[in-house]
């Protein structure tokens, strides 16, 4: 395990394996990293990978916390490690590795499937129902919310997965800080146009099966980062990380590997 202090004192902790080029790991949400950690071993024998667990997603840390409290987590973590440094997003992830990219000079970046607010502010009232079902102690009502209306899933599956999530015990803890997650994004007023500011390389993975929401929002970010490359996942949804790990690998490595001739070259 990696660990540092962040600016404002608390402790950040990483999960840190293998040698060579750097990729930092930003997982996606309803996760503490862990769930990186297939393609992480994949990658290790080339890479040094750092999967941080995000701080909206650490249980011994209260929230909710912003976007930019999150990236003071990504700069501690990554002072800490050498050389061109390449940052991984995965869906909430992969907004906090475009808010990195703002602050930090990453080498560059590979984007999974970013959950942006697509259109911007629309998350408005889901958010602020579901921080209300929250204070009234409830955790299946405020998932059910968040699938149905933000991630557009009928509203009789979000309602099951909500009641699954609430009594899993992997996942019930978490649930909170998905909907803390869902509010700094939304916080953050869908002022995409700030990508535009982002030089680095940049790829977005997409999965071929995923839903198209997640469609529009690979489109969006496609649209808002110049230059960025899109690649398509095969026979791949949101969740490769864990359906094909072996290929979201060879996907990140390849990335990575673009990333680095064209640093060497530039």
């Amino acid at each position: 395990m990696l660990t540092t202090t962040a600016a404002d004192g608390t402790e950040v902790r990483a999960y840190d394996e293998g040698e060579g080029p750097a990729i930092l790991v930003l997982h996606a949400g309803m996760d503490d990293g862990t769930r990186w950690g297939r393609v992480a071993g994949l990658l290790a024998d080339r890479f040094r990978v750092v999967r941080l667990i995000r701080r909206q997603y650490r249980l011994d840390l209260p929230g909710p916390v912003t976007m930019a409290e999150e990236v003071e987590h990504v700069r501690a973590i990554a002072a800490l490690l050498d050389g061109p440094v390449v940052v991984v997003g995965h869906s909430s992830g992969g907004v906090l590795a475009l808010e990195s990219m703002l602050e930090l000079p990453f080498a560059g970046a590979v984007i999974y499937e970013a959950a942006l607010e697509i259109p911007p502010g629309s998350w408005a009232e889901p958010v602020r129902d579901a921080m209300a079902a929250l204070e009234r102690g409830k955790i299946g009502k405020p998932m059910a919310i968040f699938l149905r209306d933000v991630i557009k899933l009928p509203a009789a599956v979000a309602a099951l997965s909500g009641v699954y999530l609430a009594i899993r015990r992997t996942y019930r803890g978490l649930v909170p800080r998905q909907i803390y997650d869902a509010r700094a994004i939304h916080l953050l007023g869908g002022h995409h146009e700030r990508y535009s500011r982002i030089t680095a390389p940049t790829t977005v993975l997409t999965g071929e099966r995923s839903s198209p929401y997640i469609a529009g929002l690979v489109a969006a970010c496609l649209e808002a980062v110049p230059h960025a490359e899109k690649v398509v996942l095969p026979k791949q949804g949101h969740a490769a990380n864990l359906t094909a790990p072996e290929l979201l690998a060879r996907e990140v490595a390849a990335a990575c590997d673009r990333i680095r001739s064209r640093t060497v070259e530039g």
